[in-house]
């Protein structure tokens, strides 16, 4: 739709961006899961919706997640060329637990896969 109303944090966490809607596109707000798999490559970003109060605007989230037996870490192919990883490998049942579990403060639940050392 053109309604709009879709902002994303900045980087730096200081405020927001409006993502303005481009006609016939598509958004995909990829999630932590991926983040951890590219090594930060990819960023999970934190999104919210403000409404306009003058016209209906239409959503229609769809989340894929691995299975809960399933580990996530960065992709091999990822850190072939030597780079260090950024995430320790972590069960995505516990993952998803903690995140389900703390309160939300911006993207700080994956601190929780974090190697600390660095």
């Amino acid at each position: 739709d053109d309604i709009g109303g879709l902002h994303v944090r900045k980087d730096n966490g200081t405020g927001w961006i409006h993502a303005a809607p481009i006609s016939g596109s598509l958004i995909i707000n990829i999630g932590d899961a991926l983040q951890i798999m590219s090594n930060g490559r990819n960023k999970s970003i934190e999104h919210c919706v403000i409404a306009n109060g003058s016209q209906n605007r239409i959503s229609v989230p769809l989340f894929v997640n691995p299975k809960p037996e399933a580990i996530l870490c960065p992709f091999p192919e990822v850190l072939a060329n030597g780079e260090k990883p950024l995430y320790k490998p972590v069960l995505y049942a516990d993952y998803s637990r903690h995140f389900y579990t703390k309160a939300h403060d911006g993207k700080k639940t994956i601190d929780f896969a974090k190697i600390s050392d660095i």
